[in-house]
């Protein structure tokens, strides 16, 4: 996430501005390239047997490629809960759930039971598959379940597999996909939501994006800037460090983390067992670590290096309890050695609706690389530049450095024909919401955000733990809705603190939906 375009964003695409801000059947074809677009009227339906009738979906076309739009069309899902009060309804309520590579078709469903009537009554909340995700035109590379893993330490001995494995999959990925992929990018998405805009009917859309998600709604805010309504940005990514840069940061957020979490623990070394101090506490999984280099130590019947306690107790010292819950766990097990295999727990089912398609294997990881390799320009080609970074990274951020900084798909990914990235810079009015110890989004992502949209206020959840604010019964709540509904921003700034009877029970937990195949949002954003 560290380049920026030379660019002006505005003047990047002659077709970007293209979409009017009112109603389909306005404008000719000849004035808008874009009207067969607009003009189309969803055809709505249930989205599937297992949600309710009120929860519906609909497909609509984009063009895979705006500079022609009478070319190669793509299909984008799009789903609907509308307004419990329509005489009170403000207009349309976009949610995106991040990724890049999370299906957002499912969120309107889930957030219905997380947001205040209030806001339900002012909005219909409209979902979506973004190109190549889900339902909307699925990308997938045949990748295989160890090539979809990217969370590669660097080690001198193994760095010519992990290049080998970094050009195997931009390779299978061009092999699958071709000129495609260059079309797959967070500007094509921005511009399938004005499409989406005019669609609905709407002269502006307002928007609640999460971690990628703001992203998203930034780009829409500087190509779209006269469509833009009520937005709102949680748990934000840094525009200015797209996107090598906001892998980066996750090591450099994760230091202060680990020195939080050690003094925690060790105040509680009565319950834990870890250590008296923060330095015993610190030494205790530094010892654990060295450990498993020498022999893995075997934790719920699998077998973890120190390597997989690293970049495994990477997000989970970001909340304290959980950190040394996990840690007591893994010094239990080594402390027994070996035992009986656990059984594989049968996978949990989220309430969300499945929609009854299949979708590529590896389609999130396939999206995820899609996006971030072709967003920018600015990933480094030399193999050796990663190797050096690596190297200087792990000095400097034991924890997850070299995992961070060391070589990635996007080395080798085809760069013709892409569009410069964007640069977010202006004057459009959002709301930032951002807990202090957010693993995925540290807090110098949020307020690299807040820089860049300079009509934005932004609210930090002192002592706030966890991926995603809004609908989490946070202290930023109230903020939040009342923009949603009156329209009015803070007039500064805002900090809340999290109770003390929240930090002692823990932290509620978005239904976020997670991409299809991938562990978790541990290694998104």
């Amino acid at each position: 996430m560290r380049s920026r375009s030379l660019t002006h964003v505005l003047a990047a695409s002659t077709l970007a501005a293209l979409v009017p801000a009112f109603a389909p059947g306005s404008a000719s074809a000849a004035e808008n390239p874009l009207q067969q677009y607009i003009e189309q009227r969803p055809s709505w339906h249930r989205c599937d047997s297992d949600s309710p009738a009120s929860f519906q979906c609909a497909t609509i076309k984009v063009p895979l490629d705006y500079d022609r739009p009478d070319g190669k069309k793509i299909g984008l899902a799009i789903s609907r809960l509308k307004t419990s009060t329509p005489a009170e309804r403000r207009g349309v309520l976009l949610v995106n759930p991040g990724g890049p590579g999370g299906s957002g078709l499912s969120m309107p469903f889930g957030l219905a039971g997380e947001l205040p009537s209030s806001v339900k009554k002012k909005y219909d909340l409209i979902g979506f598959d973004p190109r190549g995700v889900g339902r909307s035109s699925p990308v997938g590379c045949g990748l295989s379940a160890k090539e979809q893993n990217w969370e590669r330490p660097y080690r001198a001995e193994k760095f010519a597999k992990d290049v080998k494995w970094a050009r195997t999959v931009a390779e299978k990925c061009d092999t699958k996909q071709g000129d495609r992929l260059r079309h797959i990018t967070t500007r094509n998405t921005a511009r399938d939501m004005d499409v989406m805009r005019a669609v609905l009917g709407q002269k502006k859309i307002s928007y609640l994006g999460y971690s990628y998600g703001t992203y998203l709604g930034a780009v829409y805010t500087q190509m779209f800037p006269r469509h833009a309504d009520r937005f709102i940005l949680d748990s934000s990514v840094d525009p200015a460090r797209i996107w090598r840069g906001m892998i980066q940061i996750w090591a450099e957020g994760a230091e202060p983390a680990f020195t939080r979490w050690s003094e925690w623990t060790a105040q509680r070394h009565a319950t834990y067992k870890l250590g008296k101090t923060p330095k015993a506490v610190r030494k205790t999984f530094w010892d654990l670590v060295a450990r498993a280099d020498r022999k893995p130590i075997e934790l719920d019947g699998q077998k973890l290096t120190g390597d997989d306690i690293r970049s495994g107790s990477r997000a989970a010292f970001f909340s304290v309890r959980e950190g040394a819950e996990g840690i007591a766990k893994l010094k239990k097990a080594a402390d027994r050695g070996p035992s009986r295999t656990a059984e594989p727990k049968a996978p949990s089912r989220t309430g969300q609706p499945s929609f009854g398609r299949a979708t590529p294997d590896d389609n999130g990881t396939a999206a995820f690389w899609s996006v971030v390799c072709a967003d920018t320009g600015a990933w480094p080609r030399d193999p050796e530049g990663y190797r050096a970074d690596a190297v200087r990274a792990k000095k400097e951020y034991p924890l997850y450095g070299d995992f961070g900084s060391t070589i990635k798909p996007c080395a080798f990914w085809k760069k013709e024909g892409s569009e410069p990235a964007t640069t977010i810079d202006n004057e459009v009015g959002a709301l930032v919401l951002q807990n202090e110890w957010d693993s995925q989004t540290p807090l110098a992502s949020g307020r690299g955000m807040h820089r860049a949209m300079k009509g934005s206020r932004m609210v930090t959840v002192a002592g706030g733990e966890g991926h995603g604010i809004y609908g989490s019964k946070s202290c930023a709540d109230k903020t939040a809705t009342s923009y949603l509904t009156t329209g009015r921003l803070p007039e500064q700034d805002l900090t809340c603190r999290t109770s003390a009877a929240q930090r002692e029970r823990g932290f509620n937990k978005l239904p976020l939906p997670t991409p299809p195949g991938l562990p978790g949002l541990t290694d998104r954003f």
